[in-house]
């Protein structure tokens, strides 16, 4: 397994939940990383507290951004680049869930879902791919097993991670003869603030943060001949309904 320190990493909302736990995990390799949220107080603050806890030298810095504006990207990929000089691995992390029946569901809230979860990942492609030749990187979607699997009230939900999964199994079909590797992790039920939980002892037998982190870990170190393209991950024992 080849060695992550000194490579640099992109990760769209990465204050908090998924996006935090694999910079943590990255920090942990030894991988600068560069973390984006709409506020820019909160993503500062979450780089300080990853940079207390980084040990083998790396640095994490906050970027503000919203990756529903390619403007907004364009800047934080370059912002990056003036950094650490190079982009080795984005991850397009950011996602909002808007959940109601049809009837119920505004025209905002269905666009603000699928400008966040789906043009946002194409901007962050789109702004970075250049980088991305460079370095003959990594690019890692978070989708959801709710881009496979449909349920009621998630006509928003449901469209944005169907169409990012195609989305990216595409783009990795596009990108892959420039030695660029292409994954989307496609988790269950998360332990994260998303769509208004609070993370507690409850959550126990969900996936955990920092399990997503591992995966990105193990993804990155894996042989370059061998691509995952797509891995779903599910909670090994959730509750009985």
């Amino acid at each position: 397994m080849s060695s992550l320190k000194d490579k640099v990493a992109f990760i769209t909302g990465g204050t908090k939940g998924i996006g935090y736990g694999i910079a943590q995990s990255l920090l942990n390799e030894g991988v600068n990383v560069a973390i984006t949220g709409r506020d820019l107080a909160a993503a500062q603050k979450a780089a300080n507290a990853l940079n207390s806890n980084s040990t083998q030298g790396a640095k994490a810095i906050g970027i503000q951004a919203d990756v529903r504006s390619y403007e907004s990207q364009q800047e934080a990929i370059q912002t990056v680049l003036d950094t650490f000089n190079k982009i080795d691995v984005v991850i397009a992390n950011a996602g909002i869930g808007h959940f109601g029946s049809i009837e119920d569901l505004t025209v905002e809230q269905w666009q603000e879902t699928i400008d966040t979860n789906l043009t946002g990942v194409f901007y962050s492609i789109k702004s970075s791919i250049e980088a991305l030749k460079q370095s003959k990187g990594y690019f890692i979607t978070i989708s959801s097993l709710a881009g496979t699997n449909f349920f009621a009230k998630g006509s928003a939900y449901n469209a944005s991670k169907f169409g990012l999964t195609g989305f990216s199994q595409s783009v990795m079909l596009d990108l892959r003869n420039y030695g660029i590797k292409v994954s989307t992790i496609m988790p269950g039920s998360v332990s994260t603030y998303f769509n208004g939980n609070t993370p507690d002892e409850s959550d126990a037998w969900k996936i955990q943060i920092e399990d997503l982190g591992e995966i990105v870990v193990d993804l990155l170190k894996l042989n370059p001949r061998t691509l995952p393209s797509k891995i779903e991950v599910r909670p090994t024992m959730p509750p009985s309904k």
